[in-house]
């Protein structure tokens, strides 16, 4: 179990670091027991467990006493590895559970309005991201989904907690799951779902564990370890907001701006989700959002329609919206600046909710599990691969990432930053809307190949 002997909760303004992957603000606490220790040149601290090596930059995360850190000359500078405990938004929790008699009908792929709306099935006459390689840094992906099992690289997939399990997910969380779903499912099922690039390889990096939430050190971690098996793009439906920019803070931004350049210089595209405050990251004083707005990241912010499959304005028909796929969702954190594009990832009329109308329609659906009781006891025991929705810019991020797969399969000579480049110089910001929710604009998969 993590030491929280000394647990200390980092406040700021009576909020608290919070937001780790598609959450609202929730509770962060530094660890007694673990430390990330920026290195003398190659030297190794002694004395000292050391948890990841992160080959590439001179950071280390050790395992050890507070007094035993700052007593090894190999220790340059160091920060305790904080710990924060994953809270999804509300509007995911309202959402039901997938009954496919409900849709009986209608074509397979008619709840991904998000893939339709950015032309995918066109974008896969292209390449459907052929020679390409995708990691997903969240809480796991089962691999035992029929529409994932085809992309999933389970020999590269990794776990970076310390709970002991393997890559697949751990406790009651699909959240990683529904993202890799976005990125590459196949349509393994027959009746499954599509991603956006189901050709690609999709590698597995696990930060999320059922009893301590995710470690900011393993999220580093795995970013170098991605970028050190060749992943052509990261995604990272994660985040830390808001972040001091002072003391501690300062640290984790520096120690977080080398992985990230390393990364990016080994060739992998960060695709990072903006966070799902509402901020305005352009005008919110002395603190920033982490890792969104860290060195090389691709920041997503979110969108989504009103009334997808449903009668939003009363008229009897369900084939119009009250807003368009391509409109701001209500949750998504904006500024010019901290944004780099906007792409699909749910929305939800919250005065809908209750009423017996589909407005669950309007979030993203893919792939999650579900639990059943296997063995008589009572209690759900066994993950069962399913359907479902989730909103998010946690939703948005995977769209852009396997949209930056095509893009690499299509142009296998283009760096991390070529690919960035064709996505940017593709989107337009949607007429009548602001600019700070889309940074270049709104995404256009086919266009950037």
């Amino acid at each position: 179990m993590p030491g929280y002997s000394r647990r200390k909760f980092l406040t700021l303004s009576g909020g608290v670091l919070g937001g780790i992957a598609a959450g609202t603000t929730v509770t962060a606490a530094e660890r007694s027991d673990r430390f990330i220790v920026q290195t003398r040149g190659k030297r190794t601290p002694r004395g000292l467990d050391v948890v990841h090596e992160m080959p590439g930059v001179k950071f280390t995360v050790v395992a050890g006493s507070e007094k035993d850190v700052r007593s090894s000359k190999a220790v340059k500078n160091f920060a305790p590895d904080i710990e924060i405990q994953l809270s999804e938004p509300e509007v995911n929790a309202e959402a039901p559970a997938f009954d496919a008699s409900d849709y009986e009908g209608q074509p397979g792929d008619f709840l991904q309005w998000d893939k339709a709306d950015l032309n995918v099935p066109a974008a896969h006459e292209v390449t459907e991201g052929e020679g390409t390689r995708v990691a997903v840094i969240d809480s796991g992906v089962l691999e035992t989904h029929p529409d994932l099992a085809g992309p999933l690289n389970p020999n590269l997939s990794r776990n970076f907690t310390d709970d002991g399990g393997d890559h697949n997910p751990v406790g009651g969380d699909d959240h990683g799951t529904h993202v890799a779903g976005i990125v590459a499912a196949d349509n393994g099922a027959g009746l499954g779902v599509n991603g956006t690039a189901p050709k690609t390889d999709l590698v597995d990096c696990r930060v999320f564990s059922d009893e301590a939430g995710a470690s900011f050190a393993d999220i580093l971690a795995a970013v170098v370890y991605s970028a050190n098996v060749g992943a052509d793009v990261a995604n990272l439906s994660l985040g830390a907001y808001p972040v001091p920019r002072q003391a501690n803070g300062q640290f984790y931004g520096k120690v977080l701006n080398s992985t990230m350049t390393y990364a990016n210089k080994e060739g992998t595209l960060l695709v990072i989700a903006a966070g799902n405050d509402s901020a305005d990251l352009q005008h919110d004083g002395n603190v920033i959002s982490l890792p969104n707005e860290g060195a090389q990241a691709l920041s997503v912010a979110a969108t989504g329609p009103i009334g997808y499959g449903w009668d939003a304005d009363g008229d009897g028909e369900i084939s119009d919206v009250d807003a368009p796929p391509e409109s701001p969702a209500f949750y998504t954190n904006y500024g010019t600046n901290a944004v780099t594009l906007g792409a699909p990832g749910g929305d939800a009329d919250l005065g809908a909710i209750g009423t017996g109308v589909p407005w669950f329609n309007d979030l993203v659906f893919n792939t999650v599990f579900s639990y059943v009781d296997t063995d008589g006891d009572g209690e759900p025991d066994t993950q069962v691969p399913d359907y479902g929705w989730k909103a998010g810019t946690s939703m948005a991020a995977p769209n852009v990432a396997g949209a930056a797969a095509l893009v690499k399969s299509a142009n296998p000579n283009y760096n991390a930053n070529q690919v960035e480049s064709a996505l940017k110089q593709a989107a337009d910001v949607p007429s009548g809307y602001d600019k700070a929710y889309y940074g270049s604009g709104y995404l256009n998969i086919v266009d950037a190949l």
